[in-house]
């Protein structure tokens, strides 16, 4: 199988990219491939005994296989649950490429495919001098958008991927979340994002709290 690999970003923070993501991997796995996760940036990390730990990370490391060291899924770690920049200026660290970009190579020699999950939406900045765009030019990466469910979802991934397209990256694919169920008319919206979306869904997560990505990723039909 050829190593292939996709950027998973989203139409805002918490509309679930790190489940998504999870579940993504698994539906990756269950062709029989070797699938990998990668958290290049994450804020918000608790102290172990191990050192700091994400949770999103460490989820898309369980959901990995062949499992990878933490320290290539989250290559930077930052305490504080803030704007990366933010949180790497408090702990004093300057967010690079070339750490990201080696620690990718490490991930795609051992899988056939690596997911890897951004921060927050598309527009959200590494650094002042650096953008997410930077990361997945660097990486060659296509991306796949999540959109989760809620009102005001179709403005927001229209705007998004327009700005995906905008900065000259594929937009391979888009997976919906149904991160409101009180959402009104959920399902005729859905509809509206798959007219207006310029690239295939790869599924529709269902509203599951608890739910593991393992039981999730029958939903999803990745393109990849």
């Amino acid at each position: 199988m050829a190593m292939r690999a996709c950027y998973v970003t989203g139409t805002d923070t918490g509309i679930g990219k790190s489940f998504a993501s999870a579940a993504l991997l698994h539906a990756l796995r269950a062709r029989g491939g070797r699938a990998v996760g990668m958290k290049p940036v994450a804020s918000g990390c608790e102290a172990t005994a191990e050192g700091l730990r994400n949770e999103d990370a460490l989820l898309l490391q369980q959901a990995s296989d062949p499992m990878p060291p933490y320290a290539d899924v989250n290559p930077y770690a930052l305490a504080n649950p803030l704007a990366p920049e933010l949180a790497a200026a408090d702990a004093g660290v300057t967010l690079a490429l070339p750490p990201i970009t080696h620690a990718y190579a490490r991930l795609a020699a051992i899988a056939d495919t690596v997911v890897v999950e951004g921060v927050g939406g598309w527009a959200a900045p590494l650094t002042a001098s650096l953008d997410q765009v930077d990361l997945v030019r660097a990486l060659e990466l296509p991306v796949v958008m999540v959109v989760g469910l809620r009102l005001g979802c179709i403005s927001h991934a229209r705007l998004t991927a327009r700005a995906i397209e905008a900065d000259g990256v594929r937009l391979i694919g888009w997976i919906a979340n149904d991160i409101d169920p009180a959402m009104a008319r959920m399902d005729d919206n859905f509809a509206i994002l798959q007219r207006v979306l310029p690239a295939p869904c790869w599924g529709r997560l269902p509203h599951a709290p608890g739910a593991a990505a393992r039981e999730i990723a029958r939903h999803l039909s990745p393109a990849i």
